[in-house]
């Protein structure tokens, strides 16, 4: 309970993360419509939540704003594996290329029968 409150307190929407990246940047709702090819209207319909950008529009607005979609759009950490994993890829980062490439076929596999079930388990539904 206490980590879903955490996640609600300290995650920020896309439109408030896309309002402080254009603030930091100081351009003006205005200036970064200008600079997307987009009215000043759309960029206030984006920062209030109104309305969300296609990906052509993410990806001007990722280039101008100088940061990656993934900045835009998620949260910082949000994508990132867990503690238990990072430990595990900083040992695996120091193996052999050989075990490695054995570490990432296992991978491989794990996640081919993870989309596998899925997939199957959509079609029994």
């Amino acid at each position: 309970m206490i980590q879903v409150l955490h996640r609600m307190l300290t995650t920020m929407s896309f439109s408030k993360r896309l309002a402080q990246t254009r603030k930091k940047h100081g351009l003006t709702q205005e200036a970064l419509g200008e600079l997307v090819g987009l009215a000043k209207l759309q960029i206030y319909r984006y920062e209030k939540g109104a309305s969300q950008p296609t990906l052509e529009v993410l990806k001007k607005m990722a280039v101008v704003l100088h940061v990656s979609i993934d900045e835009l759009v998620f949260d910082e950490g949000e994508r990132d594996p867990s503690d238990d994993l990072k430990l595990r890829f900083e040992l695996i980062k120091q193996m052999s290329a050989t075990d490695q490439q054995v570490i990432k076929s296992v991978l491989d596999g794990m996640i081919l029968k993870h989309q596998t079930q899925q997939t199957m388990g959509s079609l029994n539904n």
